[in-house]
């Protein structure tokens, strides 16, 4: 569309460009003194309306406007648009929720865990005589690193709200039986476990 608005302006100007200068029709009049100075041409002889020359004032005004189109679609082709931020976990918003001075470091962290977690118990899984068999020792893994990743600093105290909704959604999402575990069950804590990650690590940025 700005391209089509574009070359029109820019024929309209062309044709008024090149519209030829019609001279106003006067009655041939004899020269009021026989001797002409140099560089005076009399009204009417061919020539005097180009003495006064100059684009016409609509031709001015097509080539601005065509300048205008011209730079606006540049300006406008050359401004991307801003990406999308990701969207939140669904379920589990953990943006806002992690305060104080370590809250950037007890996300980030929290994030580490909770993928590692993720990928030892799906790796678990893939053995022929799996380690971790049932759910409360999903929650006792879970546990153990922490205490081990954090030397015995408890993040839950820490961060109250944050832990608080972890629980909530893992409740949620994996369950709370501490029985045996089937292939489907692994896959929900695999899951739940990563996203809680994936929360966390999007409340550091």
């Amino acid at each position: 569309m700005t391209t089509a608005l574009v070359l029109a302006a820019a024929a309209v100007a062309y044709l008024l460009w090149n519209r030829p200068a019609v001279a106003p029709a006067l009655p041939q009049l004899p020269p009021l003194s026989p001797i002409i100075p140099p560089g005076i041409m009399p009204l009417g002889m061919p020539g005097a309306a180009a003495a006064g020359g100059g684009p016409h004032p609509l031709t001015l005004l097509a080539i601005l406007a065509a300048g205008a189109m011209v730079a606006f679609a540049i300006r406008e082709s050359g401004t991307p648009a801003p990406a999308p931020g990701p969207a939140p976990v669904v379920g589990l918003d953990l943006r806002g929720r992690f305060v104080g001075p370590d809250a950037a470091a007890d996300a980030a962290t929290t994030a580490a865990l909770l993928e590692e977690l993720a990928g030892q118990i799906e790796w678990d899984g893939s053995q022929t005589e799996p380690r971790l068999r049932t759910g409360a020792a999903f929650d006792d893994l879970r546990r153990s690193a922490r205490e081990l990743r954090t030397r015995g600093v408890s993040l839950g105290a820490r961060q109250p709200a944050v832990r608080d909704a972890i629980k909530t959604f893992l409740d949620s999402e994996a369950g709370t039986e501490g029985g045996p575990v089937d292939a489907a069950s692994r896959a929900k804590w695999v899951q739940a476990y990563r996203a809680v990650s994936q929360a966390a690590a999007e409340a550091t940025r």
